[in-house]
C-alpha cells in the first residue's frame, strides 16, 4: 500500500495513556486511523491492501494530533525497524506537544 506524506498535514499519537507531551523515540503518523488502532494497546495489528485494519486492542484509547510544526529528517524520521509500508511510522527525534482530539472506547 502507498501511504503519502504530506508536509502540512496533520501527525497523530494514540496511546492509551492521557498526555500532553510526547517523549523523544514515539511513534507519530498521518493514518489517523492506525493512530487509532494503536491507541487500544494492541498485541497484533495488520492491514489489507486497501487500508483495512485490524487488531486486537481491548484497552480505551486516546487519539492525540502534534500541536506544534513537524518536518520530516528533522523532527521526525522513518521507523527503522517496521514491519509497515514506507511512510505509515515515523519516530519523533524530540518530545512534542499534544493535543487531545477525542477518546476511544476499548
Amino acid at each position: 500500500m502507498e501511504i503519502k506524506i504530506d508536509p502540512m498535514g496533520l501527525w497523530y499519537h494514540g496511546s492509551h495513556l492521557e498526555l500532553t507531551e510526547l517523549m523523544a523515540g514515539s511513534t507519530i503518523t498521518q493514518w489517523k486511523e492506525l493512530a487509532e488502532a494503536f491507541s487500544h494497546k494492541p498485541t497484533g495489528l495488520s492491514y489489507d491492501d486497501n487500508g483495512v485494519i485490524s487488531h486486537n486492542g481491548k484497552e480505551k484509547g486516546y487519539l492525540y494530533v502534534i500541536a506544534e510544526p513537524i518536518t520530516v529528517d528533522v523532527d521526525i524520521y522513518q521507523h527503522p525497524r517496521t514491519v509497515m509500508d514506507k511512510n505509515a511510522e515515523f519516530l519523533t527525534k524530540r518530545p512534542l506537544r499534544l493535543k487531545l482530539l477525542y477518546e476511544l472506547e476499548g
